[in-house]
């Protein structure tokens, strides 16, 4: 039995805060990523995204190997198939998971994945911010062990949606939310996001399905599908999964404050009981497929330029109807681990990454540690 041990939630093709190759896609080329995977097994399979494409995607060979330093190998690389063949070509607007390959992996282990794209791929769906490196470089380099082929680099995930091990496990823990989940904040390349500190805490298999900038009841251009339709997709659909632990709402109620920034738009100006009416929606999808559902606080962020009057209002409502409702079967305040004790609406300065709204790697470990307090 399969149990999925690392995920990417797609988006759309769009400019990002960092470069990318999303918007003008591939074309004979080689794109290697580096994944970490929270649980082990000797078996794995890659899922792979096309829900933003225009047209057809050809993969024309994909290899799974461990990961040493860079875009280097550490074991042989492994071919990959898609119902036997080689290739494979997923539908625009569509997903594919691949068969079954041997290599024996061990939770809290990198391994790349290798696509081969020999025809125009078109505008790329993707994860915008990985915070990690993948590579890319001409021609067909899926046998490149040492990595010295691929002479571009980027800090996105294109197509790969999530890698699955056969553990057998059905213990899985789904993180949902915008940039704190998706580990905005944490040092690049090292694997330092709440979702990993969980990960490393408990011992689950734990999935991100962060994306920065995400809001819980409007789509945006470069910030994803609203949280209350990609639920389905980024989690449910996932292998081994029995806990969501929601973190939603931030930017559906500091877009507003901050509206002078292009990117935050739409940014209507959200009521508390819209919130909880998108939140009771992700617990009714969750419950009805038997996952037990954590709600979070959310944090602090006085001094941002999320925060005024109106979302300061707005959060401390929100906050309150996590803790008090009793709708979520459990809560993670996060707004009191992470908040400063003499200015209890700002981030406590050492859990700060500097723009008072999100955490740094220590800000993220508390944060593990007080939803690890409240999983069964």
């Amino acid at each position: 039995m399969f149990t999925t041990a690392w995920t990417a939630s797609p988006q759309s093709p769009s400019t990002g805060f960092t470069p990318n190759w999303s918007q003008e896609g591939f074309w004979r080329q080689s794109l290697r990523q580096v994944v970490r995977l929270s649980a082990g097994g000797d078996r794995v399979r890659i899922r792979l995204s096309n829900a933003y494409g225009t047209s057809p995607l050809r993969i024309a060979g994909a290899t799974l190997a461990r990961a040493d330093l860079g875009a280097a190998l550490r074991s042989e690389p492994v071919r990959l198939t898609f119902g036997g063949a080689a290739a494979v070509e997923i539908p625009a607007r569509g997903e594919t998971v691949g068969d079954a390959a041997e290599l024996a992996v061990a939770a809290g282990e990198s391994v790349t994945v290798t696509l081969h794209l020999d025809a125009v791929s078109g505008p790329a769906t993707f994860h915008a911010q990985a915070f990690a490196t993948s590579y890319r470089g001409a021609g067909d380099l899926l046998a490149d062990t040492a990595g010295e082929g691929f002479d571009e680099t980027t800090e996105s995930w294109y197509f790969l949606s999530g890698v699955d091990v056969s553990a057998g496990r059905t213990d899985g823990v789904a993180l949902f939310g915008d940039s704190i989940t998706d580990g905005f904040g944490s040092t690049p390349g090292a694997n330092r996001r709440w979702s990993d500190a969980l990960a490393a805490r408990t011992g689950r298999p734990v999935l991100n399905a962060g994306i920065g900038g995400n809001l819980l009841l409007n789509d945006s251009a470069w910030y994803g599908e609203k949280g209350v339709h990609r639920l389905a997709r980024d989690v449910l659909g996932m292998a081994g999964v029995d806990t969501l632990v929601v973190l939603l709402g931030l930017n559906d109620i500091g877009f507003s404050e901050g509206a002078a920034e292009p990117t935050y738009r739409p940014a209507p100006r959200v009521e508390v009981g819209e919130l909880t009416a998108g939140h009771r929606e992700l617990i009714r999808q969750a419950r009805g497929r038997g996952v037990r559902v954590v709600g979070a606080t959310l944090l602090p962020f006085g001094g941002s330029d999320h925060w005024g009057e109106r979302a300061a209002k707005v959060s401390h409502e929100f906050n309150e109807w996590v803790r008090r409702s009793g709708e979520y079967d459990a809560v993670a305040d996060l707004h009191r681990a992470l908040g400063d004790p003499g200015a209890p609406d700002a981030l406590r300065g050492a859990y700060d990454f500097g723009d008072h709204l999100h955490p740094n790697d220590l800000g993220y470990e508390v944060m593990a540690e007080a939803v690890a307090g409240v999983l069964v």
